[in-house]
């Protein structure tokens, strides 16, 4: 995750749900259902009996469950016995090809074991909500897939809201996508003018030479600033390419990094003191243009109206197609513990969209 807005997720209620069994081989052992009625998106995942060890049935199940990611975006396995940080880790290395470590920062975490690629969810003032994305979509690598367990419920609040990108993409005025199809958006990040993440931390070295050679892999131009100061711009798609089923994508933090999402808390301040180009973070189209505030207001209404959510419970895993499931968070109060770990690398060039959109979208 990376910075807030101040607009907080929808939070539907979960009376009245009548669960509806999948129809599907994975059965046997564990009931899959639909968490509400008339939605897709998370599956639930629990055991049908105590004592079935989800890394054991995960790993014999691995192409089923993919199948399933793909079509719901969201599979939350809850009531089986993952427990802590290397539940947790083993848990993530069963449904996936194992944990990431997590670079090119963009939000402030806290690795919760050395030996393992486990992070607390952002570490971000409680009272704030985070605006939808899709994490790291603005990384010309970013993970294919990212989870989330619960350690400690929260106290009152906090859960993880999810959305679906394909209902955004559908939404989108035709002519607008077209728009960013065609001139894809440009990212200005700055580092050490004492907002956002320090470059050290960002690119977790001190060398300024391996910043540069990582920036000149990635087609990332950076421009060091006085004071040990660094800004950072980079070209990426606005639309992606699913690399299962070749679908389009919305896949980017165009909305998310703009200046006029941040929380109200912050924005006017950071506004009148820095100019577009020095803020922490701020998008613009490819070629340098400013995206029009009515259609970031326009993608910002899109995003929270495909959202849902649901209180979390211990030991839950959330398991979200990093590409088709955006995620958020809500306001909480009191005991909060979310740990999350990230896996299979993509590189955004690879799976850049770049003909035909018009015609498939």
């Amino acid at each position: 995750m990376s910075d807030p807005s101040s607009a907080p997720a929808r939070r539907p209620g979960l009376g009245g749900v009548r669960r509806q069994a999948v129809a599907h081989g994975t059965q046997d052992l564990v009931h899959m259902a639909p968490l509400r009625e008339g939605q897709t998106m998370p599956l639930l995942c629990e055991p049908v009996l105590p004592g079935v060890d989800l890394v054991a049935w995960a790993r014999e199940r691995r192409a089923e469950i993919e199948t399933l990611l793909l079509r719901h975006g969201a599979l939350l396995w809850r009531g089986f016995d993952v427990d802590g940080v290397a539940g947790f880790h083993e848990a993530v290395g069963a449904l996936s090809d194992g944990a990431l470590q997590y670079q090119f920062r963009a939000s402030p975490r806290t690795q919760v074991d050395a030996e393992r690629h486990v992070y607390t969810s952002t570490d971000y003032p409680a009272a704030e909500s985070i605006f939808p994305h899709n994490e790291h979509s603005y990384s010309p690598v970013f993970p294919r897939k990212i989870f989330f367990y619960c350690d400690i419920t929260p106290g009152e609040g906090g859960e993880t809201p999810i959305g679906d990108t394909r209902s955004v993409l559908q939404r989108i005025p035709p002519e607008i996508l077209e728009r960013f199809k065609r001139r894809r958006i440009l990212y200005v990040r700055n580092y050490g003018d004492g907002f956002g993440l320090p470059w050290q931390t960002v690119f977790q070295t001190t060398d300024r030479a391996t910043v540069e050679d990582y920036c000149r892999q990635q087609g990332i131009v950076p421009e060091w600033k006085s004071g040990d100061r660094l800004r950072t711009r980079q070209v990426g798609p606005a639309l992606v390419r699913h690399p299962v089923n070749g679908e389009a994508v919305w896949f980017n933090h165009g909305t998310f990094f703009h200046a006029t999402t941040l929380p109200a808390s912050a924005r006017d301040t950071l506004m009148a003191e820095y100019g577009p180009e020095d803020l922490p973070q701020n998008t613009f189209y490819g070629d340098g243009a400013p995206i029009e505030p009515e259609v970031v207001e326009l993608l910002r209404g899109l995003y929270l109206g495909s959202m849902t959510s649901f209180p979390w419970q211990r030991g839950d895993v959330l398991m979200l197609d990093n590409l088709l499931a955006l995620h958020g968070r809500n306001p909480f109060r009191g005991p909060r513990r979310i740990l999350t770990a990230m896996a299979e690398p993509m590189r955004a060039a690879d799976v850049a969209w770049t003909d035909h959109l018009t015609e498939q979208a």
